[in-house]
């Protein structure tokens, strides 16, 4: 669960969180053990009912009627949280057939403060308004009424005790809504603190799923080429093992060379993954290649069979890093699709052009296709498919079809805007 303590900035803030988690406990240890606050108030409303009739028996009606008008006072105060409106009216009625039967007893004036403070936190402030302006004037007409009472010679004035007993009654209600709110509060802040969580989990799914597709595109990208090299390289190899021993035996190592790149890439690639087997979205492919690695780029295919010519225009090393490795993707995924389906005899045309509003890239060979083709190229496999993905970050497109030549063709066309910063994106370049 996120620490609500994480949520909150300022002193005041804490503080305040600091006294919502007590009343929570406290909240919390009153439903462990609910029995004992629901039967303790009646209880002691009783026991300062029967007090004064201990103390002062004087005149009055006969002592089990008297019981019965306490029990009556007590009693319902068992359901005063269920039925906070109900116990109130039936409070009420015998707190005033108590003063008809002339009984004063102090049960009746802690089961009126209790019953307020329950209709704050239970009822509607309409319901809580009524009780109050029936509460206060009962009050004051049965002080007022007993004020010759010996229980009250005690007290100085009547009428001071008939305002402290008022004050009270507005301050028990103002109680009650404090907890209300503050109940309200404490589970706001509890779902937020619920939605919080969810979405730091989702966030960190689609952070998971965005290294995932990084480095699946990598190496698709990397080890897929490699691969294409390899196989064209040990078809030449082949063929040139008897008739050409010595060039074969350099095809070869040519072929050993590449299979130890393609080991470290992998092995760069497999270290970014943390040991519990997530992605480190912290942990960087680098070096990545740019434009000025094309040369070694096209050198890999040519030592293949095919013979590559490169044409480029306009300021490639000014361009952003991004949009380079982009390129750099875009043309090394052609050539390796070009490795994958013409013969090894075909001419690759390489061309890259730097424009002020942006890039643009051509890939065409002459063919013919290495075998009858069981589909065509642009079936919409993973390699077309990451193409325009990475063109897409830069606001760009990629097309693809046979040309006129007999071959294929791959364009792109790039803008110089940055990536957009969506969770996905970001690694994809």
């Amino acid at each position: 669960m996120v620490d609500r303590g994480t949520l909150l900035c300022s002193s005041e803030d804490r503080t305040v969180d600091r006294i919502l988690t007590l009343l929570a406990s406290v909240g919390r240890a009153d439903q462990a053990h609910p029995h004992v606050r629901r039967w303790g108030v009646p209880v002691l409303c009783a026991a300062l009912g029967l007090q004064p009739l201990m103390e002062y028996p004087g005149p009055g009606p006969a002592l089990p009627v008297t019981l019965g008008l306490l029990a009556g006072i007590t009693v319902p105060l068992l359901w005063r949280q269920s039925r906070p409106v109900l116990v109130f009216a039936v409070v009420t009625g015998f707190s005033v057939a108590e003063a008809a039967c002339g009984v004063l007893t102090n049960a009746h004036f802690l089961a009126q403060l209790v019953m307020l403070y329950n209709l704050a936190r239970f009822a509607t402030p309409l319901a809580l308004a009524g009780a109050v302006s029936v509460a206060v004037p009962q009050t004051l007409v049965t002080v007022l009424a007993f004020s010759s009472d010996v229980q009250l010679k005690r007290i100085t004035s009547a009428l001071a005790l008939a305002v402290m007993l008022t004050i009270c009654m507005i301050a028990m209600a103002g109680l009650g809504l404090g907890g209300r709110v503050a109940r309200l509060y404490i589970t706001a802040l509890q779902d937020r603190a619920v939605r919080l969580e969810v979405e730091r989990d989702q966030r960190a799914r689609l952070a998971e799923a965005a290294e995932r597709a990084r480095i699946s595109r990598e190496m698709h990208d990397i080890l897929g080429h490699t691969l294409a090299v390899m196989v064209g390289l040990a078809d030449g190899a082949a063929g040139l093992a008897e008739a050409s021993p010595k060039r074969g035996a350099e095809t070869l190592r040519t072929i050993a060379d590449s299979g130890r790149g393609a080991l470290a890439d992998l092995r760069r690639l497999l270290g970014t993954l943390r040991e519990n087997g997530t992605a480190s979205c912290d942990s960087p492919l680098a070096p990545q290649p740019g434009l000025t690695d094309l040369d070694a780029l096209l050198e890999r295919v040519r030592a293949a069979g095919p013979t590559v010519t490169l044409h480029t225009e306009g300021d490639l090393a000014g361009l952003p890093a991004g949009l380079q490795l982009t390129v750099y993707r875009i043309v090394q995924e052609a050539l390796t699709n070009t490795l994958k389906h013409a013969a090894l005899a075909t001419t690759i045309d390489v061309a890259v052009v730097a424009t002020s509003r942006g890039v643009r890239v051509a890939v065409e060979d002459s063919g013919p296709p290495r075998a009858p083709r069981k589909r065509p190229r642009n079936d919409g496999g993973q390699g077309l498919l990451g193409m325009r993905e990475r063109a897409a970050l830069y606001q760009g497109t990629v097309t693809a079809g046979p040309n006129s030549r007999g071959g294929w063709s791959v364009r792109a066309e790039l803008h110089l805007v940055p990536p957009t910063n969506t969770p996905t994106e970001k690694y994809l370049a």
